[in-house]
């Protein structure tokens, strides 16, 4: 499976980046991170919004990270991520907006809209949050221990 993360902002703090390497190391799946800068002004999420879906590779799944999206449990996003595989789907881009979230337009073009759940969560945590449902969706995936129910 090839993973795209699409995410607005640049992260520095090395606590996260750590994270994020950790669970990229992990992750046999090939991933990278597209880093785009964040917009200013009256139209600053449609500026961004052409920015992460013009980095969306043609013909790729895309899962957005929304708070009006779907609850998934972890086996639930497995299983999804599974089903799309099974349909020959190879590549996924991730997409994560900035602090004053996604444009709707990002909201309109994505296969599944996603909800890490009720709360609000800084949007560099959310990218370490993300890698690790994807490692905790892949050992599922395998039969690997590392998720308990």
């Amino acid at each position: 499976m090839r993973v795209i993360v699409l995410a607005v902002g640049r992260c520095r703090d090395r606590v996260i980046i750590g994270q994020w390497d950790d669970y990229a190391r992990r992750l046999p799946w090939n991933l990278s991170l597209v880093e785009i800068n964040d917009a200013d002004g009256p139209a600053k999420k449609q500026r961004e919004a052409q920015k992460l879906l013009s980095a969306v590779p043609q013909g790729a799944l895309v899962i957005a990270l929304d708070e009006r999206g779907k609850t998934l449990d972890s086996r639930g996003f497995a299983g999804w991520i599974e089903r799309q595989r099974d349909e020959g789907r190879r590549e996924m881009a991730l997409i994560i907006g900035g602090a004053d979230g996604l444009d709707q337009s990002v909201c309109e073009r994505a296969d599944l809209l996603l909800s890490l759940g009720a709360m609000t969560w800084p949007h560099m945590m959310v990218r370490v949050m993300l890698l690790e449902q994807l490692y905790r969706a892949h050992t599922i995936l395998v039969g690997h221990p590392y998720h308990r129910d």
